[in-house]
């Protein structure tokens, strides 16, 4: 079988498209990502791989060693399935996000692994290892407030029984959801032994930036360094809710403006660090009525940073200037951190020999810093864990301008095939 990139993300053009916002809203655990989930199950059993959903929600997808090797390997007491490479992303979205951010991921392993039976039918390709799919869910938090969910779980970033309690804006817990697609709540948590049969994971992504964006002429495709660090925290001011009519302004005490304050002070606070970004990007008033006067309303705040103590200190000013401004209006305040990640840097042996295999193809390969978190960040903290970026020359992302030219997501697939049949092609340590 063999499938364009193109040919694949086409497939799922018409699946969540928001008529409000634009683009795509295809929240986790949700209708329009158990859709394409769907989708993507039918299309590896298609190419006769061996597709299991584990019990945090992570769809793998096995290309197993051919007969005579896994033979060899199991009589060398090696199970069939340890020292493989896994590669993957999520299809999940933003609320009216872009088409590309996650799936381009997922279409393009799918395109690789054509691209690899293909050399393996040949003779081209020797595999030494098994291949493994993988589609993370929940990688964005825009249901439940935690990005990464799933990768966050199988490492144990986060507790089995905080993931459960988390709540979406309908007030649906995680637990509830994830029971309602066949998950047992239960067993959910960190999946060492999962995550030991593993010896790299390499995730392909659109690139969230415009680095390569800025040279139409060079490299299609970059090498990831590093994932900036990166946290959310829900700000929430208090005050009396009353009649907008009835309620002189001399007698409110209105959280809205308080929380108009607080925007502010994010900017100006962020601002005044170089290397830093601070974002607003959600406002929820309580109980949001056009003619009432706000009793809660909550904020939430993204804050980035390469270097860890600075993003903590950013936050604790930002927190001073939010008392203050919760006060003047005779309001009062309450932080919670939802998710934390310190800065990532991916392991620098792997992220320089998938420079040295696309670079025998592509001249220019460079590596670059993202912006952006993703689950191989989660992961490159239990095993060698690599990116590879694809041109978007919009340089715009989680936004329906988001772009990726069809030359430009092809030759994404060619590099990631190159990556992959490089390190499939390794022995495997023992």
């Amino acid at each position: 079988m063999t499938s364009t990139v193109v040919r694949l993300m086409q497939d799922l053009e018409n699946i969540g498209r928001d008529p409000i916002r634009g683009g795509y809203s295809r929240p986790g655990f949700g209708e329009h990502e158990l859709t394409m989930l769907e989708w993507f199950v039918a299309q590896a059993k298609a190419r006769g791989l061996d597709v299991e959903r584990d019990q945090n929600g992570i769809t793998w997808a096995w290309w197993d060693l051919p007969a005579e090797q896994t033979a060899e390997r199991t009589a060398d007491q090696t199970s069939a399935r340890e020292h493989a490479i896994a590669t993957g992303s999520h299809l999940d979205s933003v609320p009216g996000g872009g088409a590309f951010d996650g799936p381009l991921g997922v279409a393009s392993t799918l395109a690789s692994l054509d691209q690899l039976q293909e050399r393996e039918a040949r003779g081209e390709l020797r595999r030494r290892k098994p291949l493994v799919l993988a589609v993370f869910p929940e990688e964005e938090g825009s249901r439940f407030g935690v990005a990464c969910l799933g990768s966050r779980l199988i490492t144990g970033a986060i507790t089995p029984e905080r993931a459960l309690s988390l709540t979406d804006r309908e007030g649906n817990s995680f637990a509830d959801a994830a029971r309602a697609t066949g998950l047992n709540p239960d067993l959910m948590g960190a999946d060492r032994a999962r995550l030991a049969g593993l010896d790299a994971f390499v995730e392909l992504h659109v690139e969230q930036g415009k680095f390569l964006g800025n040279n139409p002429l060079g490299p299609a495709v970059a090498v990831a360094s590093s994932i900036l660090g990166h946290g959310r925290w829900r700000f929430s001011f208090f005050g009396q809710g009353n009649h907008a009519g009835t309620t002189l302004m001399v007698d409110r005490r209105d959280p809205m403006v308080a929380a108009a304050a607080f925007v502010l002070a994010v900017r100006e606070t962020v601002a005044a660090q170089a290397d830093a970004r601070g974002t607003v990007g959600r406002l929820e008033p309580v109980p949001g009525g056009t003619n009432v006067v706000a009793s809660r309303v909550d904020v939430w705040l993204d804050v980035r940073h390469p270097e860890d103590t600075v993003t903590a200190a950013l936050v604790q000013s930002i927190y001073d200037r939010a008392v203050a401004a919760a006060g003047a209006e005779g309001c009062t305040m309450d932080m919670v951190e939802e998710s934390m990640s310190g800065t990532v840097h991916f392991d620098d042996s792997l992220s320089r020999s998938l420079v040295t295999s696309l670079s025998a193809t592509t001249s220019g390969v460079e590596m670059l810093p993202s912006g952006a978190g993703h689950d191989a960040g989660i992961l490159a903290a239990h095993l060698p864990s690599a990116m590879i970026f694809t041109r978007n020359p919009s340089g715009i992302s989680h936004a329906p301008e988001e772009h990726v030219e069809d030359a430009d997501a092809q030759a994404g697939v060619n590099a990631l095939t190159d990556a992959l049949a490089a390190l499939l092609s390794e022995e495997a340590a023992q």
